[in-house]
């Protein structure tokens, strides 16, 4: 993936590997499989049978992209138990992995420092990594699976490079962001740095010309960026969809199509729901649907 930064940073950029690759949607989950908890439950029974049309300026919601409390630990693992899952090699799904995981220090303006912990499901990386970060769980597992299929069909290297983070598009992968958690870690601690720093990155609400694919001579158009969240995906996925990949999403390819955010629509939208969906329709407090990335600061008790 190509990402354009107006000042150098000692960060290894993300990567969006799904390019002219198909869509890895995987078995389309029951309106009833949903997470419990759910408060989008009827925009979830629409998705199980429709989709709304993709809109290239507004593909999620704030609220839906920051909101970390969206799933619980317990209900990430009964989602990826839910998944039909088969394994390209002897790796687990990804409901049965483990691992150890590091300390790992805050990062100020992004994540909050996150303790050690041995032997931990995947499950609860996600959602700890997801609180830390302030990003949704919802977000991560979308990501996981529109990278590396790693819901349905996991595989050793797919463990490797969960996320895509520092594969780029001309390159190839940093091994030092290799691992499971750090791939984790790295693509939410990325997404906070876009929404610290928009101003640093090469996507931003508002008016946005935005390729269809790496090869410039594939074209471009206008795109008007609504929010934050839609300006994060394009900066670690830079492409949207031409019209013949609108026309076909299951395939097949042109020379020209690029399914990266086309398929982070697409999942979300079959196994959350309206992904530009947000829980307090009306008049509401900004922070409380995440505008900008940022939810309420806590209540500070009175004094005595």
């Amino acid at each position: 993936m190509q990402l354009v930064r107006r000042r150098l940073v000692a960060v290894v950029l993300a990567a969006a590997a799904t390019l002219t690759v198909l869509p890895a949607l995987g078995a389309a989950p029951a309106a009833d499989a949903a997470p419990a908890g759910r408060t989008d439950t009827q925009s979830a029974a629409r998705a199980a049978t429709t989709s709304p049309a993709f809109d290239p300026g507004d593909i999620i919601s704030d609220d839906s992209f920051y909101n970390p409390y969206a799933m619980t630990a317990s209900q990430v693992q009964r989602f990826l138990a839910q998944r039909d899952c088969t394994p390209k090699d002897s790796s687990p799904c990804l409901k049965d992995f483990r691992m150890d995981v590091p300390r790992t220090p805050a990062s100020p303006e992004r994540c909050a420092g996150i303790p050690a912990s041995r032997n931990e499901r995947a499950s609860s990386i996600i959602v700890r990594v997801a609180q830390a970060c302030t990003i949704s769980p919802r977000v991560l597992l979308v990501l996981l699976q529109k990278e590396q299929s790693l819901l349905t069909t996991p595989s050793s290297g797919g463990y490797q490079k969960a996320t895509g983070y520092a594969c780029p598009d001309t390159a190839g992968c940093d091994t030092r962001y290799f691992g499971f958690f750090n791939q984790v870690y790295r693509a939410a601690w990325q997404f906070r740095e876009y929404t610290a720093h928009p101003g640093d990155w090469r996507y931003r609400i508002g008016e946005n010309d935005i390729q269809y694919h790496p090869d410039t001579t594939c074209g471009s158009s206008r795109v008007e960026i609504v929010n934050q969240a839609t300006a994060n995906l394009y900066n670690y996925t830079p492409y949207q969809p031409d019209k013949q990949t609108l026309a076909h999403p299951a395939g097949p390819a042109g020379a020209c199509s690029a399914y990266g955010n086309l398929n982070f629509s697409r999942l979300y939208d079959r196994w959350f729901g309206d992904a530009r969906a947000v829980r307090y329709p009306g008049f509401q407090l900004p922070c409380l649907i995440y505008t900008g990335g940022y939810g309420c600061a806590p209540i500070r008790p009175l004094d005595d």
